[in-house]
């Protein structure tokens, strides 16, 4: 599977139905080509920029590796304060 093939969407299906935990490089490499655009966005507008959804999922995957960090945390609560739907609908959601 090389990892020009694998969709976001398709790459955090296949974490989420991981069951030992091992990601495949290309999986991998998607998700943290993904991590480092929607960074890039959030940091270039660090007070403004709300995710979309597929966004937060790439984030909250990743979201060990923003802990403790303030813009992170600001990204975080304006995606949920722009957000219509159920915390449920996120596989492996966990609020902090």
């Amino acid at each position: 599977m090389a990892s020009n093939q694998i969709t976001v969407s398709k790459a955090l299906e296949l974490v989420r139905n991981s069951e030992t935990g091992e990601v495949h490089p290309g999986v991998d490499a998607t998700l943290e080509r993904e991590i480092s655009k929607i960074w890039q966005r959030i940091s270039a507008r660090p007070n403004e920029y709300v995710m979309n959804k597929e966004e937060f999922a790439v984030f909250n995957y990743f979201q060990d590796r923003f802990r403790g960090n303030r813009t992170a945390q600001l990204a975080i609560g304006r995606f949920w304060k722009d957000y219509k739907g159920s915390p449920s609908q996120f596989a492996g959601y966990r609020s902090n």
